[in-house]
């Protein structure tokens, strides 16, 4: 008889925490389909918007990373965009000097090309387009 007790009230326990959770789901979701269909967020051009230019040291970058990619400028004006995962085991690069560095394993990358300038790495990161116009950096 102890056991059954046991069964009926982790079953209503179990039912009570299903029917919390459903409300909070639904909640989430809806927040998510509101936020991808935010037309501020376009730039116009479809892509979304970074930030200034002006953000992206000249011979250094700065990464994004909600939107997980890093913006180097290698040179005046001449602005690159890659995916800010490591392409060792898959860490998102921490800090932008002249190369693009990963803090997981130190894997360092080109800010030119994206190309590997010291492992464990051994693959690029992959690029990415951006564009730039009145001073802001747009993710293509």
């Amino acid at each position: 008889m102890t056991d059954r007790a046991l069964t009926r009230r982790h079953a209503l326990a179990g039912a009570a925490g299903v029917s919390l959770g459903v409300p909070l789901l639904a909640a989430c979701a809806g927040g998510a389909a509101t936020s991808a269909q935010d037309p501020g967020n376009s730039g116009g051009s479809g892509g979304t918007k970074l930030g200034a230019s002006s953000d992206v040291a000249v011979g250094s970058g700065t990464i994004y990373k909600h939107e997980n990619v890093v913006v180097t400028q290698p040179t005046k004006g001449n602005f690159k965009c890659f995916n800010a995962t490591c392409t060792h085991q898959g860490c998102q690069v921490s800090q932008v000097t002249d190369t693009i560095n990963c803090g997981c394993h130190g894997s360092q990358f080109s800010i030119e090309d994206g190309s590997v300038v010291q492992g464990p790495a051994t693959a690029p990161l992959p690029q990415k387009q951006v564009t730039v116009k009145g001073g802001e950096i747009t993710l293509a």
